[in-house]
């Protein structure tokens, strides 16, 4: 039984989409469930499985082209067993579906061949495909573009001898690279964002994850870090500086009496800023369950929109990273963005004293046109005094 794979309904605001990466070939046996393509959006990735045991009788798109919401862009043929090949019959109606005459097939060319073709300027027409059907592939320009250099005429010899490896790899520029680009260039164009720092002694919050990181971990399941200190300090101090918690909307400024803060996290497909949601609500404990499992999604590519829709504010912690300071670009509509840093040792004068202290600095870029330099170094301010003498945050002070 033939099952057409249609792309799923994307979400709103979703035009289309691009075919990320196919995880079975043609032939291939897989079980019910099974992920046969990633399919990326300008949002999220989205997992298309299999909807029996059985095997793909086609490709009907390739990696790297564009598909819309329920396009079929797969021939399935059901009841194949995984761990077992596909039968005569159905080899051969593939086969016969995927083979059509050399001639019609080499004129099929994926994007990447297109490109490495238009890249070398060479005639697909005299090129011998290898692929199914005579299909050109990668390989087969290159091959050519290598034979071709062979029989040229030597070219004169280089002034300078370059030694090494001199390659280079061309690669397309993913759905969610592209928007997280134009995102940031809309940023640093469409707003009067200006960049205030400070530094905050770390020394107190260190004690306390010393003193009580069994406790909590027994208790509660997982590891006291940082970053639910942040979160807490942060939204104390957007209580007290409401301007910092609004965003522009045309010509009026929206200002939000709830507290969802965004948290950027790092994935193999880019930077993406899931959201925490009624953090005024949530305990030290429920933020770190709540970081992990967004950065697990992250991870595995499991976020969906409702994880990124909102937050009105963003923290970003490139100190994971060893960043010692940095000037943190705004996440639209937010007006403000705050990143954390490297914690390091630094020598300190304390009463008249020289100490040595795990110090971090602390950046908060901000839209000038919301928020007034009072209110942005006062919210500064407000986060490293709570985050200097944490017993402030349990007694609201």
């Amino acid at each position: 039984m033939s099952i057409e794979i249609k792309v799923p309904v994307l979400p709103e605001s979703v035009a289309d989409a691009t075919i990320a990466t196919w995880h079975v070939k043609p032939g291939e046996a897989v079980t019910r469930d099974q992920n046969l393509v990633d399919i990326e959006t300008d949002k999220v990735v989205l997992e298309v499985v299999a909807p029996e045991d059985g095997a793909i009788s086609e490709l009907l798109a390739q990696e790297g082209d564009t598909v819309l919401a329920e396009q079929v862009i797969a021939q399935f043929t059901a009841g194949v067993v995984a761990g077992q090949e596909l039968t005569k019959e159905q080899a051969e109606a593939g086969a016969a579906k995927e083979a059509p005459d050399a001639e019609e097939s080499s004129d099929a060319l994926s994007p990447s061949v297109r490109r490495l073709v238009a890249e070398h300027n060479v005639d697909p027409s005299k090129i011998k495909g290898t692929g199914v059907g005579g299909r050109i592939t990668k390989e087969d320009v290159e091959a050519f573009v290598k034979s071709a250099a062979k029989a040229a005429p030597a070219a004169a010899p280089a002034p300078v001898a370059l030694a090494g490896d001199r390659s280079e790899k061309r690669v397309p520029m993913t759905r969610l690279r592209k928007t997280i680009a134009t995102r940031l260039l809309e940023a640093k164009n469409s707003t009067a964002m200006l960049t205030t720092f400070n530094e905050v002694n770390m020394k107190p919050i260190m004690d306390i994850r010393k003193k009580y990181q069994d406790v909590f971990e027994k208790k509660h399941g997982i590891r006291l870090g940082f970053m639910s200190f942040y979160v807490k300090a942060v939204t104390e101090a957007l209580k007290r500086y409401p301007e910092v918690n609004a965003s522009l909307d045309g010509d009026e400024l929206a200002y939000h009496n709830y507290f969802d803060v965004s948290i950027a996290v790092s994935t193999p497909r880019g930077l993406v800023t899931p959201v925490l949601r009624d953090t005024d609500t949530m305990t030290l404990a429920d933020m770190e369950k709540a970081i992990r499992e967004l950065a697990i999604k992250g991870r595995d590519g499991k976020l969906t929109v409702d994880d990124m829709m909102g937050g009105n504010f963003t923290i970003t912690n490139g100190g994971v990273f060893g960043s010692l300071m940095s000037t943190p670009i705004l996440n639209l509509p937010q007006s403000a963005i705050l990143g954390m840093h490297a914690i390091k040792d630094r020598p300190m004068a304390v009463n008249g004293q020289v100490e040595i202290l795990p110090m971090m600095y602390l950046a908060l870029s901000y839209d000038h046109r919301i928020i007034d330099g009072r209110e942005s170094v006062g919210f500064l301010v407000t986060i490293k005094d709570l985050l200097e003498d944490p017993t402030r945050l349990l007694l609201d002070l």
